[in-house]
């Protein structure tokens, strides 16, 4: 019912950067927190970052410094800007949301289907 599609995916090289968008669409009361998961090959997936629906953020330790989140709720897309990437920041990257559909719903976690990131040395 309520989708989220992320894109801005790509390959590039270490130190470059990449800015990724992932765009709720479909009937929805609210979103609560928004935020940024990967998995690499092999591992399991882990929080990248996460902003609520007041603007409080919250990162990984690798990530801190270099990455940033941000939201836009008018449109309701949550954004995540990658700076100074590294290789082992390959991954395939998931939009998550906490929705809730209806006012007498639960709230909701979906996720988005991932954008590849892969950083070459």
């Amino acid at each position: 019912q309520v989708q989220l599609v992320e894109s801005g995916g790509g390959l590039v090289q270490a130190g470059g950067s990449l800015r990724l968008s992932c765009a709720a669409s479909g009937i929805f009361f609210r979103a609560n927190t928004m935020g940024w998961y990967r998995q690499a090959p092999g591992k399991q997936r882990e929080l990248v970052a996460t902003i609520s629906s007041s603007g409080s953020t919250n990162y990984a330790d690798s990530v801190k410094g270099r990455f940033t989140i941000s939201r836009d709720n008018a449109k309701n897309t949550v954004y995540l800007e990658m700076n100074s990437l590294k290789p082992e920041d390959t991954a395939n990257y998931y939009c998550n949301a906490v929705v809730v559909i209806t006012t007498w719903t639960f709230p909701s976690s979906l996720w988005g289907q991932g954008t590849q990131v892969t950083v070459s040395s």
